[in-house]
């Protein structure tokens, strides 16, 4: 009677165990399949490692193998021969990407940025603020480019939308730059040599500080060395470790490796589409630590005219002088009269206002994020505790 009584009890744990064990497989089948909408592959600059197979949630009842975890953005044409074909191919090695967001009245700058970009192996992309495609069709390279047109969008909407991890995986490096950049003094060839010789997994050019609007210290090309990472701790504003001072790029020339981009896209927000706040916290996907990882090129410096274009063009504070300065009034008056705006509406107040506050509710839902992921573990908070306590009482 006894050993039938143990037996009862035995088959029932038994029971329980199996029924737990199949209740948590369906719980992390059904969270796997929420997270990875996308089917994205993790994709990773370093050497592949062996994994043991894991179950893969199918998608509706297709076969596995005839889904294609990547894609990318090349253009195909609709017939093929095969030394093309091969041609085509051979370029595909080493590729990289440069997405800008354009408007057509900085169609001239846009113009340097590409004859400099196409010829060194790159696929680029427009994203028209202004929604003006046609514009640009009398460029020699236009075609060979994509477009995508929406209004009064900014970059980051752009990039969210139509730079999916899985869509761009096959290019080293992404450039997700702004308009208003002058390049005369930027080879992308030397740029990347450099970024890879110093493993730089999110970077930017150096600025120049005459011609530049400046906007932080770190930003500023040294004219000694070809890159640098942090800001001397002589400066007083930068006597500590940590953005803006070191492990930092700001957002209007930022280039990102393949892995540190996957990471970046997540970072941005749906409806958050000013971009403010998420500079600071590119640190995050630097593939380790930031101080190392990040760095401003030198030697390949570029020139930040500062032109603000969404909601009306105004006149920059920093570094446009001279000429510059005139032209820039010049377009100024010419888009609020193209836009038909009474004069005394500036929607560049509305703009920043928007840009505060979508910088706070940034900090908020990191914040939030922070406090209720417990397994999470800030990899910056024992650098900066250390900090602290060097400090002086």
């Amino acid at each position: 009677m006894k050993l039938r009584l143990h037996l009862l009890v035995l088959c029932v744990i038994i029971i329980f165990l199996v029924c737990n064990m199949a209740n948590f497989q369906h719980k992390h089948t059904s969270l796997e399949a929420k997270s990875r909408p996308f089917d994205t592959v993790t994709v990773s600059d370093r050497p592949a490692v062996k994994v043991s197979k894991k179950p893969v949630a199918r998608i509706g009842y297709l076969p596995h193998g005839i889904v294609e975890s990547n894609s990318d953005v090349e253009l195909k044409p609709l017939w093929l021969t095969t030394s093309v074909q091969s041609q085509k191919k051979s370029k595909q090695n080493d590729r990289s990407l440069i997405a800008i967001a354009a408007g057509i009245n900085q169609k001239k700058s846009v113009d340097a940025i590409m004859k400099k970009f196409l010829p060194e192996n790159f696929t680029a992309i427009l994203f028209h603020y202004d929604g003006n495609v046609n514009g640009w069709n009398d460029l020699p390279w236009s075609k060979s480019v994509i477009h995508i047109g929406a209004s009064n969008q900014t970059k980051w909407w752009f990039a969210k939308r139509f730079l999916h991890p899985a869509v761009v995986s096959m290019y080293k490096y992404i450039f997700l730059w702004d308009e208003d950049l002058e390049v005369d003094n930027f080879n992308p060839r030397r740029y990347l040599n450099i970024v890879k010789s110093e493993g730089l997994e999110i970077s930017q050019p150096g600025l120049d500080s005459k011609l530049s609007e400046i906007h932080h210290r770190i930003t500023v090309r040294k004219k000694t060395g070809s890159f640098h990472r942090r800001v001397s701790r002589a400066n007083k504003e930068c006597s500590r470790e940590g953005p803006p001072c070191s492990g930092w790029v700001e957002g209007m020339a930022p280039v990102f490796s393949k892995s540190a981009w996957q990471c970046v896209w997540h970072l941005i927000q749906n409806d958050l589409i000013h971009g403010w706040g998420i500079d600071y916290k590119f640190g995050y996907c630097a593939q380790g630590d930031r101080t190392k990882n990040i760095g401003v090129v030198d030697s390949e410096f570029i020139v930040h005219r500062g032109v603000q274009t969404l909601g009306g063009s105004t006149i920059t504070k920093g570094g446009t002088r001279g000429k510059n300065a005139q032209q820039l009034r010049q377009k100024a008056a010419q888009a609020q009269k193209t836009r038909g705006r009474p004069a005394g509406l500036d929607m560049r107040t509305k703009i920043r206002r928007k840009s505060r506050s979508e910088l706070r509710d940034f900090q908020k839902r990191w914040d939030r994020a922070a406090r209720e992921d417990r397994t999470w573990v800030d990899p910056f908070a024992r650098s900066r505790r250390k900090r602290r306590n060097r400090t002086p009482q």
